[in-house]
This record gives structure tokens, C-alpha cells and sequence, in this order.
């Protein structure tokens, strides 16, 4: 007998084109909070599918970046910059912004009078936020460069790593609104030696317990860093540039196995994870590219091949990427990789891979076969018209709810000798946003899109979040040497929307590493819950499905990340739903 599914507690209830005012229970079932009117309402003076604007000043957002002298880039150190974090650290039901923060190299000029510091700022549920830095215990200086979310001792409250030039950090969530750094005793501070970039937390083995990995880029001596100009690996179009990461000895990722009670172990040598050497590295995109039901790993790095580890089943892994199709472009040639994402563009069930890349090239996009391979799609597919900036951050995200991912790209060069030398190119560049035009291929809309996309900045880091539970995703940006953006669609529209909030009870409790099969009348979508992404950075862990003239939805299918498969009624379109293991019935 079939036995009805429970959707509980439902986050919000807003159409998106209404901005009133209206009750929100929160995940915990406290006090209702209230949207307040007209939250960078949309207009009908601003035709679909965009018209993205920057909020961040209007919205409390104004803290500097720090990556070492912001006009003169004498060593690699200063130019890779960070990330962005986003969480609901305290549960209110609210996405929280941490930036990540570099800092200067000893004898440089410093920006800033004090040491630079990551920032959380707390979401106020009015359109504002509050820098809560000091108050949670996340003052910490350092090269900061990435990060990722995650629950990683199933207390129902997620905690931050960031990684960094040095020695990592694991800030735990206290439950209280502060967080305390462990990552010493829990075993994943690293040995200060390494440079971390990109992060994840993923269950790798399937235990129900958060894993993480974690990317490296160089070994980097700062106490005798490499002059610009020294050798050949330090000129670009003949002017002597910062050196690397060409002639730098590149450094293992690591892969940490969560032990229990707070505590890691390095399994990087075990695992097959160091098999794979001579990277340079950066994001990491995690993804079960095979639906084999086991979580798998795509690493973008840079001037060297992509890495997909492929997962064993058996606590091991082994590097397929060369095999399947994603190592290099189509011409067979490697790329100087910054930042991945993943989605099921094309709606045919099976996750694709989106990659940045180094100016002079071109994006990639592999489009998933559906048999494990993968093929590159990016001149098929309308994306590659832009060879002349550098990418970073690239988030799939719909922007304006038609059931099909778009693409935001976070762009900025490396060299302000672009500028100064006249190499080409500009140091400071725009943003772009390709729409999905739902038959494969996208068109780049960036220069019809809004004053948002188009002023000038050194992009980084991007993470993508429904920051006020209305179903409009917002992008965040963290610009190297200068102030972050925040960018809102004010365009109107008329498409429905649903997001999903997983909880696990058996599996980890952020349930990531689910795919969620959302099954409307006329078509379905697909997605997983993943940590990490873009570029070092991490995004909103519930998921959002644009679902264009959809009113209806059949069932949602969850194959949670310990294989077992649930099926739940259809929820309502148009709110944010939680959905909990255990409350559904089970798929045949």
C-alpha cells in the first residue's frame, strides 16, 4: 500500500512577483519573521529574462577585499584572490555572505591599516545585512582563498573550512551564533606547507558522515619569492610578469576522511587521490557523473589537465578524466583551468560540466552523454565568443526561472600589465551572463543585461543563493583589491519556480550528494546537493528549479547519498520546501 510522503515545514509561500508583506516560519519553527515591502522589487520597465543591478552598497555589503598591493602584482600570491561562502549559520531560514579575505606579504605595501579578516555578514531579512565577524569568533587573518560548507559532525548546524596560503582552517558552528576553530585537533589544518584553493564537503564513502577534499595550487616561499622576469615562465607577450604557476612545484590535493567524533584522517595516499600528480589546482566540483550512485570528483586546474576522480566504490579513487572526455579541450590541448560548475543543462537528465579558463581561450562546456563519457560542446553550444578575459567563479543558475540554467561568469585579469603595458585586454572586466536557450545552445545577453554585468572589476569568487527565500537567485561577488557585488534580477516575469531544502537523517545531515529528480506535467529536471563549486567558493545548499509555465509538480524522486531512493509528493510551486529522510516511501 502506498503510503503518502510529508513535505514539512514549508520556508515561505511568496509568488515572485509579489513583495509584501507576509509571515515566514523558519526552518526551526520560531517566530515569524516578515519580508519587508518591495525588497528590490522587480519592474515591468525591465523585460525578461534580465536586468541585473549591484544592491551591495544599499545592502550593507562594503568591506575591501586584501589580495597583497592592489596595482602592482609582483608575485602569484597576490593575484588568485577569493572566495564566497554562503550558509544559514544560525538556522533563521535566511542565507548568510561570508567573503573570504586575503592579506599583504610581509614588506609590501598594505591597503588597510589593520590585518584583513574573512567577513559574515547576517542576513536581516529586509534586503540589508549585519558584518557579524567579530561577534561569531571569525576573526582570522591570512591568505585566505576558498571555501565550503557543511555539517560535518551531524549536529544540525553547518560549519566553514577555509583554505589558505598556510595553514587551513575549520571554524565549528557552536549552535549559538559563534563558530570555534579546530581544524588543528580535528586533523585538517594541513601542514602550513601548501597552498589550499578549492574545497568540498562530500561523503565519499557513503557512511553518513561528511568527507572533505581539498584542492592545491603551488608550493610558494614567500621569505624568497621568484622575481618577475626571472626565466621564461615569468614573461607574458614579452613583459616581465609575476612568476608561475609554470616552474613552481605544484602540490598533492588532499582528500580528509571524517573518523567521528570530530576527527579526520589524511587518506590522500590511500585513496589514489596523490596518484595524480604535476596539477595545478583550483575548484572543485563534486558530481556522480556515471550514476553509479557514488560521488565523484572534477578538479579544474590550472595550465595542466583537468582532474575527474572517479569513485572506486571502495574508499579509492582513480583519475578518468583523460578517459571520459574532460581532461582537455577538443583540440586535445590542456587549459589554464580557474573555476567548474555543474548542471543539467540540456535537460536530458545527466549532469554537464562547465569549466573557466586563462584569456586567449575560451570557456569550456562537456556536455554529458549519459554514458560516463563526455563531449565538448562549447562551440556548439553558442559559448565560445569570449576568448579575451580571464574567467574565475561560473555558477549554472536560472536566472529567470524558464526551467533552463544560465551560465554567470565572474571575469578579471591577472596582470595589471595589461593596463599599464597595453598587452591587451583590460585588467578590470565585465561579468557575463549567457542564457539558456533551452535547445542546447545559449546566447551571451551581458551587454543587454543590466549596468550590474557590465562595469568593470577584477572578479574572483561567486556563489549563488536565494538570498530573500523569493525565488530570485542573487550572484555575489568577491572582487580582488575592491568591493564585492551583489547582484539582483529587478526584470519581471511571469515564470514559477520551487526550492528544496534536503534533510538527512541517516545520510549526512545537509544531505549532500543527493540527485533530486523534480518530475512536473510536461518535463523534469535534475540536480544534485553539492558543497564547493565556482570558483573556491560555495553556494546555497538547497536547490532551485526554475520551472517556467509549470503549476504542478508530479513527485520529487531523492536518491539520498547512502543509495536508497525515496519518492515525495509534488509540493506546491512557488515556496521553498523541506524535504526530510525517512518521510517519503520508497521508489520501485
Amino acid at each position: 500500500m502506498r503510503v503518502r510522503s510529508q513535505l514539512v515545514r514549508i520556508v515561505v509561500t511568496l509568488p515572485l512577483m509579489v513583495y509584501g508583506l507576509l509571515a515566514l516560519p523558519s526552518l526551526l519553527g520560531q517566530k515569524a519573521a516578515a519580508i519587508g515591502k518591495g525588497i528590490y522589487a522587480t519592474s515591468s520597465d525591465h523585460k525578461p529574462p534580465a536586468w541585473l543591478v549591484d544592491v551591495a552598497p544599499q545592502a550593507g555589503i562594503a568591506v575591501r577585499n586584501v589580495n597583497g598591493e592592489p596595482d602592482s602584482k609582483r608575485y602569484i600570491i597576490e593575484t588568485t584572490g577569493s572566495g564566497v561562502v554562503i550558509l544559514d549559520y544560525d538556522r533563521d531560514g535566511w542565507p548568510d555572505i561570508l567573503l573570504i579575505n586575503g592579506t599583504s606579504l610581509p614588506g609590501r605595501p598594505a591597503p588597510v591599516k589593520s590585518l584583513p579578516t574573512s567577513h559574515l555578514f547576517h542576513n536581516n531579512h529586509d534586503g540589508t545585512f549585519t558584518d557579524v565577524t567579530e561577534k561569531a569568533g571569525l576573526t582570522s587573518s591570512g591568505w585566505g582563498q576558498g571555501g565550503c560548507v557543511g555539517d560535518y559532525d551531524n549536529d544540525g548546524y553547518d560549519d566553514i573550512y577555509i583554505t589558505g596560503y598556510g595553514k587551513n582552517r575549520l571554524f565549528h558552528n557552536q549552535a549559538d551564533g559563534t563558530f570555534r576553530e579546530v581544524a588543528e585537533s580535528a586533523g585538517v589544518a594541513g601542514s602550513g606547507k601548501e597552498w589550499g584553493t578549492g574545497c568540498a564537503f562530500v561523503d565519499y564513502d557513503r557512511d553518513g558522515k561528511l568527507d572533505l577534499v581539498l584542492a592545491n595550487y603551488v608550493h610558494f616561499d614567500s621569505t624568497n619569492p621568484p622575481e618577475p622576469g626571472r626565466d621564461a615562465t615569468c614573461m607574458w607577450k614579452g613583459t616581465a610578469v609575476m612568476c608561475g604557476p609554470r616552474g613552481l612545484q605544484s602540490a598533492p590535493n588532499i582528500l580528509y576522511h571524517n573518523i567521528g567524533k570530530g576527527k579526520f584522517e589524511d587518506v590522500s595516499k590511500s585513496s589514489g587521490i596523490e596518484k595524480t600528480s604535476g596539477h595545478y589546482c583550483f575548484s572543485v566540483t563534486t558530481l556522480d557523473y556515471d550514476r553509479d550512485g557514488w560521488p565523484d570528483l572534477f578538479v579544474a586546474c590550472d595550465s595542466t589537465p583537468a582532474i575527474l576522480y572517479h569513485n572506486n566504490h571502495n574508499g579509492t579513487f582513480t583519475d578518468t578524466a583523460s578517459d571520459v572526455g574532460v581532461a582537455f579541450n577538443e583540440d586535445g590541448r590542456e587549459q589554464a583551468g580557474m573555476g567548474s560548475t555543474a548542471a543539467d543543462y540540456d535537460g536530458d537528465g545527466s549532469i554537464d560540466l562547465f569549466k573557466t579558463n586563462f584569456s586567449d581561450d575560451t570557456a569550456t562546456l562537456y556536455h554529458s552523454n549519459g554514458d560516463g563519457t563526455f563531449t565538448d560542446m562549447t562551440f556548439p553550444s553558442g559559448l565560445g565568443t569570449n576568448s579575451e578575459t580571464v574567467g574565475w567563479g561560473c555558477m549554472f543558475a536560472d536566472i529567470d526561472n524558464d526551467g533552463w540554467p544560465d551560465l554567470i561568469v565572474s571575469n578579471g585579469h591577472v596582470y595589471p600589465e595589461v593596463d599599464t603595458a597595453k598587452l591587451g585586454g583590460q585588467y578590470r572586466e565585465p561579468r557575463f551572463l549567457y542564457l539558456n536557450l533551452g535547445n542546447g545552445k545559449f546566447r551571451d545577453i551581458s551587454k543587454t543585461s543590466g549596468p550590474g554585468l557590465q562595469t568593470p572589476a577584477p572578479g574572483r569568487g561567486l556563489a549563488i543563493a536565494d538570498l530573500w527565500n523569493d525565488g530570485r537567485l542573487e550572484a555575489i561577488f568577491n572582487n580582488i583589491d575592491d568591493l564585492p557585488m551583489l547582484l539582483v534580477n529587478i526584470a519581471s516575469n511571469q515564470n514559477h519556480w520551487i526550492g528544496l531544502s534536503l534533510i538527512g537523517t541517516v545520510s549526512n545531515r545537509d544531505g549532500i550528494g543527493a540527485r533530486v529528480t523534480v518530475q512536473g506535467e510536461k518535463r523534469k529536471w535534475v540536480d544534485e546537493v553539492r558543497s564547493g563549486s565556482s570558483y573556491n567558493s560555495s553556494n546555497d545548499l538547497r536547490l532551485h528549479f526554475g520551472l517556467g509555465a509549470e503549476t504542478k509538480l508530479k513527485n520529487i524522486e531523492v536518491r539520498w547519498p547512502n543509495g536508497k531512493v525515496e519518492l515525495f509528493d509534488g509540493p506546491t510551486v512557488d515556496r521553498i520546501s523541506e524535504i526530510v529522510e525517512g518521510k517519503g516511501h520508497a521508489a520501485t
